[in-house]
């Protein structure tokens, strides 16, 4: 058969079209793996931040002289500054016509938060008030980037690769968290001896800002294939009401807030009772974080096994009864053994709570929406933690900071949490697939283990799924 003039320009331009398929497949390819791996360190550096730098801001407090409602209110109160500020990012990215922009700010100003903790350690003093304000930016600026980057993350990470990619970056991310205040607790206890502690903060507080630094170019490397996603909707003030009043996910949310308020009356004051009260060491009190911790991350499997097994709610049930004790054993005695035991309950149990909470309240509601309706979860949740801990900051002036009204705040918190489990019950039986998903630790604490808020990409569209 002869082959014309003709056949051979079409074949020419066929082989072209084919060549820069390819080659845009490979660019493709390179800049997905190239994004992939920026992720990844990402979220191994923030957990370095985390570990190293904000677990320790309440024992600094106490270290430079703030006493103990300062140390107390400094790990808690700050956080609605980031339930607030986050209502102002849909705002600053239309601004920014960029998701990626606005995290990769936030970010930024966030590693800069540490500048004034550094100093003030070197120098040795700092008042209530400021450090106070530099916590409260470091939350506004942290918690502000969780609905963006979660949107941000969705566009770049393939569907079919997400529940494994995020699986795993969450286990890299935890395993740097529990580093950080492994190591920060023994550098504290080495130099506390020299008589060196403030000296430990600044580097603590110097390696947590660089780890951010390094988090945020990370963010800068990785591109933005979408950088406004048409199909993320925003959901006005008057459907969220309506969601608190007649949705399963506003049930959710009612009980979340007694529930963590509660928590709260008394989880930002035991670290200042392990160190003032009970006289703990740097290392000791770095132990009891790292028991509960390590509780909570090796028993999620297990609990992802039951939710399997026995379904979402049974296992958010479990959770919630196995959190009411959890602070009045610290009542029963003050025996470190005793202590590092309910530290491991408080781990395990909390795993149960928090992994059944999220796969019932964000795969209860549709993909397009969950971004928004993150802000509004932060938001609620970190308002429950203020509601809390003020409260319970007003308790314990009360008893005068006390050694026994440490112990009534404790016991009214496992009171509060008992209190709260008639809410249960208003919420119904969802139908929904349990597997592994992403987390992001940004904080740890000894009453509840962490402060953890989910990947929204790594959870499935499950609307479809039945409510019985």
């Amino acid at each position: 058969m002869a082959v014309t003039i003709d056949d051979l320009n079409r074949f020419a331009i066929t082989e072209n079209r084919l060549n820069a398929q390819l080659e845009n497949g490979t660019l493709q390819g390179h800049r997905l793996r190239g994004d992939l791996s920026a992720s990844m360190i990402d979220g191994a550096a923030f957990g370095g931040m985390v570990g190293f730098g904000e677990t320790y801001i309440a024992a600094f407090a106490l270290a430079v002289g703030l006493g103990e409602m300062a140390a107390g209110m400094v790990s808690s109160v700050p956080l609605i500054a980031g339930g607030l500020m986050q209502l102002t990012s849909p705002t600053a990215i239309r601004v920014l016509k960029s998701h990626k922009r606005w995290v990769v700010l936030c970010a930024f100003l966030q590693a800069a938060t540490f500048i004034p903790l550094l100093i003030a350690a070197l120098l040795g003093s700092i008042d209530a008030v400021t450090l106070l304000l530099v916590a409260s930016i470091y939350w506004g600026t942290g918690l502000a980037t969780g609905p963006a980057w979660n949107t941000w993350i969705g566009t770049i990470v393939p569907r079919p690769i997400r529940a494994r990619y995020f699986a795993h970056r969450t286990r890299v991310s935890q395993a740097c968290v529990f580093a950080g205040f492994l190591i920060g607790g023994v550098l504290l206890q080495s130099f506390t001896a020299l008589e060196l502690g403030l000296v430990a903060f600044a580097i603590l507080f110097g390696v947590a800002g660089l780890c951010r630094l390094l988090s945020t170019w990370m963010l800068i490397k990785q591109s933005e294939p979408v950088p406004l996603p048409p199909g993320m909707r925003a959901i006005p003030w008057k459907r969220v009401f309506h969601h608190l009043r007649a949705s399963s996910g506003g049930k959710l949310l009612v009980y979340l807030f007694a529930v963590q308020a509660a928590v709260q009356m008394s989880g930002p004051f035991f670290t200042p009772f392990m160190l003032t009260k009970l006289e703990f060491s740097y290392g000791e009190l770095s132990g009891l974080f790292s028991i509960a911790f390590l509780a909570k991350v090796i028993s999620l499997s297990f609990w992802g096994r039951v939710a399997n097994k026995l379904g979402a709610k049974t296992l958010l049930w479990i959770g919630s009864l196995g959190i009411v004790p959890i602070s009045v054993l610290w009542v029963v005695s003050q025996n470190y053994a005793w202590l590092a035991a309910a530290q491991a309950l408080s781990g395990v149990f909390w795993a149960s709570y928090e992994l059944a909470f999220f796969l019932l309240f964000f795969e209860s509601i549709a993909e397009e929406e969950r971004t928004s309706v993150l802000t509004i979860y932060n938001l609620l949740n970190t308002a429950a933690w203020v509601s809390g801990a003020l409260v319970g900051g007003a308790l314990l002036f009360h008893f005068e900071m006390s050694f026994n009204g440490y112990l009534i705040l404790f016991a009214l918190s496992s009171l509060g949490r008992l209190f709260a489990l008639p809410l249960l019950l208003r919420v119904p039986h969802l139908i929904v697939d349990s597997d592994e998903m992403g987390v992001r630790t940004v904080a740890v604490r000894p009453g509840s283990a962490s402060l953890d808020t989910p990947v929204l990409a790594s959870l499935p569209d499950q609307i479809g799924n039945d409510a019985t």
